[in-house]
């Protein structure tokens, strides 16, 4: 790799590195924040629209790449995230900083999308290996210092440059991606397709805000549900007839809908691990946060040390063999995972968890050269979006059906217990010291259920994965 593609490659990451971190830091500050701004209510709408509108506008930003090229549409995204994150920083009540919050997702909807894109326009099979395994280590890095640069920025200044300490970074990547980045020069008038835009946003919105709000208002969810089958259909319409169609059909043939489906399965898994690994530790095992973060890296470790030779195994071997390996490594990691006892020591699931980052490599990284080879240059950033996009609708739904698994669990062995008037709040607030243990070990029965999903899922993706395409490099 020659001096100038690490230069790209660098910028990258530390792009990808803002949008992990703003995640992790925000969620460390957002107790400080409420009691700021004086409103609580309105909490997990910081977290929500950031997401909806990076969801929405992952595979749009793809469309216009190819349309309108990488580099300025990466540019672009990282300055409408820059700007977002100003805002952020002078928000002075909830609805300014939740209304800041979406300028910001419409931004980060460009980084992983055009960045893996870039990646796979520039980098060889080889190097994208080691590029896209950094990937997963920026990832695991911004949880650990997430909440340690996000606590010093909080005690020291103020909540508000969680978001300001973005800026700096943001314009070192603009600057070298505006160096360094050639492609080549458009030869078509673009023409896009607002219509299909406009009824992608609306399905990606709904079907999200459906999934976000089930448990609250299952009517409501099923009406929005609704709304996504039905515009889905005038959707798909709409790209059999435009010219330049926000989603290329012929992107979704067999060969990429198995891809996704696997993206989608083992995305799953991972934000089960990222979310509930770490409350594992913390709260049945009884450790701090930090702690918790240091366990847990040896996911990253080994994620980054196998995507090395990632690209030695395509050679040999065929990519459906190579998932299929993947997979089964993870069905080991989850079993493993799911042998720990309430009582098992921190040092086992340090090393149980070490598993799961060969097993992640083999698969997404593999998935992500298929898609990013299968198509043609003025394609690729679509088909990327698209993929993008399947890992935050996995991620959403994810975090939906597993909390509530969480919530149904735990509350059946509470009530097994013959216990009433108590829940698992009361075990986080420590308002019912007498049954600290019984909850503790509410807790460890709902997240052994979570470990069997997590398993379930991975041996169906196990299966799909024989059906994976055959990986051709393009030239």
């Amino acid at each position: 790799m020659d001096i100038t593609k690490k230069k790209i490659a660098f910028a990258i990451l530390i792009a990808i590195f803002l949008s992990a971190f703003e995640g992790v830091v925000v969620s460390t500050a957002a107790p400080v924040i409420v009691k700021s701004l004086h409103n609580f209510e309105m909490i997990s709408w910081i977290f929500s629209l950031y997401l909806l509108a990076s969801a929405i506008s992952t595979p749009i930003y793809g469309k216009l790449a190819d349309l309108y090229g990488r580099k300025r549409m990466f540019i672009i995204g990282i300055i409408i995230f820059l700007i977002g994150s100003s805002l952020c920083g002078m928000a002075q009540s909830m609805h300014q900083l939740v209304f800041f919050r979406m300028v910001q997702g419409m931004g980060a909807g460009a980084i992983l999308t055009i960045g893996f894109t870039i990646i796979g326009d520039i980098f060889t099979l080889e190097e994208r290996s080691i590029v896209q395994g950094g990937i997963s280590t920026v990832w695991g890095v911004a949880g650990l210092i997430g909440p340690l640069l996000g606590g010093f920025l909080i005690d020291y200044l103020s909540w508000h440059w969680i978001f300001f300490v973005n800026i700096p970074f943001g314009i070192f990547c603009i600057y070298i991606l505006g160096k360094y980045v050639h492609e080549p020069e458009l030869t078509k008038h673009p023409t896009i397709d607002y219509i299909g835009a406009l009824l992608l946003s609306i399905i990606i919105g709904s079907f999200l805000y459906g999934v976000m709000i089930i448990g609250e208002n299952f009517k409501m969810a099923m009406i929005l549900f609704a709304i996504t089958i039905i515009v889905g259909i005038v959707f798909y319409f709409q790209e059999t007839r435009t010219k330049e169609p926000i989603v290329p059909l012929f992107i979704l043939n067999k060969g990429l809908v198995i891809v996704n489906l696997i993206t989608f399965g083992i995305s799953f898994i991972l934000i089960a691990n990222s979310v509930y690994l770490p409350l594992h530790i913390q709260s049945i095992m009884g450790y701090s946060a930090t702690i918790a973060g240091v366990s847990l890296i040896g996911t990253s470790v080994a994620w980054f040390l196998s995507s090395i030779s990632l690209a030695t195994l395509m050679k040999k071997f065929e990519a459906k063999y190579i998932v299929m390996c993947a997979c089964a490594i993870l069905i080991f990691s989850c079993c493993l995972i799911n042998s720990l006892t309430i009582n098992s020591p921190l040092w086992q699931m340090a090393v149980y968890v070490f598993f799961f980052g060969f097993g992640f490599s083999g698969t997404l990284n593999t998935l992500t050269f298929i898609v990013q080879d299968s198509v043609s240059y003025d394609r690729r950033g679509a088909a990327v979006g698209l993929n993008m996009l399947t890992r935050t609708l996995s991620q959403t739904v994810g975090v939906t059906i597993l909390g509530a698994v969480i919530n149904i669990y735990a509350d059946s062995f509470i009530s097994a217990n013959g216990l009433s008037g108590i829940t698992m709040q009361d075990f986080y607030d420590n308002t019912a010291p007498l049954y600290h243990e019984l909850l503790r070990e509410a807790l460890f029965f709902a997240l052994s259920h979570v470990y069997s999903i997590s398993t379930a899922v991975a041996v169906i993706c196990f299966v799909l994965a024989y059906f994976v395409p055959k990986y051709q490099q393009q030239k």
